[in-house]
């Protein structure tokens, strides 16, 4: 059965989220073995090392393409590599991991509904502000288990702020990438901007090391956290996720992003033997039902534009 194009986007979008929400779970988790700033290079690297014999024909065969968009891949790179998951690692040495979920997933649409409707002129219909809306009750009352007092004791700390401003960039860098240059291909797309975003971190990491060095326990596990977030959150992710955008649009795939905190509950259970509330449950039927609504188009159009595409 042959996916239309809303769909295919769906399930990319879905795909790069199950892949990211572990990516907070990392972060807290690996704080006393890595600093924050050499994860993120070593991340990158790994990714950018996998890149090569992905990309690098590719890459090539459009260097002189390449060359004549320096400044969209400078910032596609530093927004969407070099900043946003430094400062997520960063941030989870001081929140804890649920706080880093909430705001990164609940901020970042919102920067990117905003973004793209300065920059992009993207239309937002009130079904897909309703969703958005939808979703983030939907977060809250996973975060909340359903008590309101929870939500008031909430304070942001400065870890917070640190994942908010990494929200922020991560939104840049979805208006940034629905623009990418049409010539260039996916797979330059991404070697370019993993590589220029792996060197910007790569002086920042040394200073890290020389300025406050924290010891490093190398284990085959930390290896394996590298190589899941080289492989799989960084390569196999950003190639669903800039596939869900091309298709969606880059306020809508970013409503995606409140899927993390869902995912990252059901792993929970899986990997750490948490138990699942009903507050969980009820507050993912709540996101779901608000990507459901932010992606339900008018049959009338939708009929419409096959009709036209076909004739």
């Amino acid at each position: 059965m042959k996916l239309n194009r809303t769909t295919t986007g769906i399930l990319l979008a879905v795909i790069a989220t199950i892949i990211w929400s572990g990516n907070f779970i990392v972060a807290r988790g690996v704080i006393n073995d890595i600093p924050p700033i050499l994860l993120a290079f070593c991340r990158w690297l790994c990714a950018s090392l996998i890149m090569i014999p992905l990309g690098w024909k590719s890459f090539r065969s459009q260097w002189f393409e390449v060359k004549r968009h320096p400044v969209h891949f400078f910032w596609a790179a530093i927004f969407g590599v070099s900043i946003f998951n430094t400062l997520v690692y960063i941030a989870g040495h001081f929140s804890q991991a649920i706080n880093l979920a909430l705001i990164g997933t609940t901020s970042s649409p919102v920067f990117s509904f905003i973004l793209a409707r300065i920059f992009l002129k993207e239309r937002i219909p009130p079904k897909r502000m309703a969703g958005l809306l939808i979703c983030i009750v939907g977060i809250l009352i996973i975060l909340s288990r359903g008590s309101l007092e929870q939500l008031y004791r909430f304070q942001f700390t400065k870890g917070d702020w640190w994942v908010l401003t990494g929200a922020l960039s991560f939104a840049i860098y979805n208006v940034l990438a629905k623009r990418k240059p049409t010539a260039i291909r996916p797979v330059t797309y991404l070697f370019t901007t993993f590589w220029i975003g792996t060197l910007v971190i790569l002086p920042f990491a040394i200073a890290e090391y020389w300025l406050n060095p924290q010891p490093i326990h190398f284990t085959a596990g930390l290896a394996g956290i590298i190589l899941y977030l080289g492989a799989g959150a960084s390569v196999a992710s950003f190639f669903c996720w800039n596939a869900a955008i091309a298709r969606l649009g880059a306020a809508n795939t970013s409503l995606f992003g409140n899927l993390i905190p869902v995912f990252s509950s059901l792993e929970a259970v899986w990997l750490l033997h948490e138990k699942i509330l009903p507050t969980h449950i009820a507050g993912m039927i709540f996101v779901f039902a608000g990507l459901f609504l932010s992606n339900l188009r008018d049959r009338k159009k939708t009929l419409n534009t096959e009709q036209s595409a076909t004739n």
